[in-house]
């Protein structure tokens, strides 16, 4: 399971928490990812937005094993940082690094199944960033809770 820290303070403006996983990309560990990304925002009491970040997070890394991993087993890492009302998830991959600017969802107009990862991260977040790195790409996520 992920390793925590937690350091309370006496009023939630000042309560802060981390949590760090890292995990195989395969789907199969995504009820894992779901389960103590949970725990994590139950710790910080994100309440109604809980579910919106689960869905969100589960969408990317979905995206992450379909499209930077290939279908190859390598490993991702997921830490969650909630400090001053502000919750920060960083996904780590080490597959294909992917060009931000090629990263868009398809058009809503077009009803079918699947497609909508990129625009439920959109609608959940306030600050979504894709960085290329030299061995895969470091996926930025922010909401003020």
């Amino acid at each position: 399971m992920g390793e925590k820290s937690t350091a309370t303070g006496e009023e939630k403006s000042s309560f802060s928490s981390q949590m760090h996983l890292e995990f195989p990309g395969n789907t199969g560990e995504l009820g894992r990812v779901r389960s103590v990304l949970r725990e994590f925002l139950a710790e910080i009491s994100a309440g109604t937005h809980t579910e919106p970040i689960v869905l969100a997070v589960d969408e990317a890394c979905t995206n992450i094993i379909r499209h930077a991993l290939g279908g190859e087993s390598q490993p991702v890492r997921m830490e969650c940082d909630y400090s001053s009302k502000n919750l920060r998830i960083v996904l780590r991959d080490y597959g294909m690094p992917c060009d931000p600017s090629l990263i868009k969802g398809r058009d809503l107009e077009n009803v079918r199944p699947g497609g909508l990862g990129v625009h439920i991260i959109q609608s959940v977040f306030d600050y979504v960033e894709y960085v290329p790195q030299s061995d895969g790409t470091r996926l930025t996520l922010q909401k003020i809770l």
